[in-house]
């Protein structure tokens, strides 16, 4: 071969390895393992669904979800994020419920996650403004008198949203840089 045929190969696989690695984040391609807590390049959740499979068995599928994080796309929560904030990746589907167990709770309001861990806080963010609560107040009490803050929660159904100007300065909702 020649110098500017092998040259040419290495141009043309050297495009195509730089081709594969500016691919899109697509949720449908993540293994289920890492699937839940991710934001595709689009920036969508990813979601893990069950389906029936052909043989009658119960199969994990990474999904698009139609919820769009701002300012956050193709993130793969770490696994040290996942262990401190009480979060588990094989879950299907989250709830409210989960701010009713006051061991969650402590953990999603601690410091190493609610500092460093913004994908998983904006997610319960999220869930608990759809619920009436806004998150830093709740976090706030459960500092303070965790039993008077799940009271609180089941007795009123919901907290009104505090002011921006009532939150904790410690707590910080910047995107943590990506994993990947």
């Amino acid at each position: 071969m020649s110098f500017s045929t092998k040259l040419s190969m290495v141009l043309l696989l050297s495009s195509l390895f730089i081709h594969a690695s500016l691919a899109e984040m697509v949720c449908e391609d993540l293994p289920k393992d890492v699937c839940a807590f991710s934001v595709a390049s689009s920036g969508k959740r990813c979601l893990l669904e069950t389906e029936k499979g052909m043989n009658g068995e119960i199969e994990y599928e990474c999904r698009t979800s139609e919820v769009i994080v701002e300012r956050m796309a193709e993130y793969i929560e770490t696994d040290q994020c996942v262990e401190k904030c009480g979060v588990d990746r094989n879950s299907v589907g989250i709830s409210s419920d989960a701010f009713f167990e006051p061991q969650f709770t402590a953990k999603l309001c601690s410091p190493i996650c609610y500092q460093k861990c913004p994908n998983i806080v904006d997610l319960f963010f999220n869930l608990a403004a759809g619920e009436g609560v806004f998150l830093p107040e709740l976090c706030e009490k459960h500092k303070t008198n965790p039993r008077r803050a799940m009271i609180e929660l089941v007795s009123s159904g919901g907290a009104a949203p505090a002011p921006i100007s009532d939150i904790s300065e410690d707590i910080v909702f910047a995107p943590a840089p990506s994993p990947i």
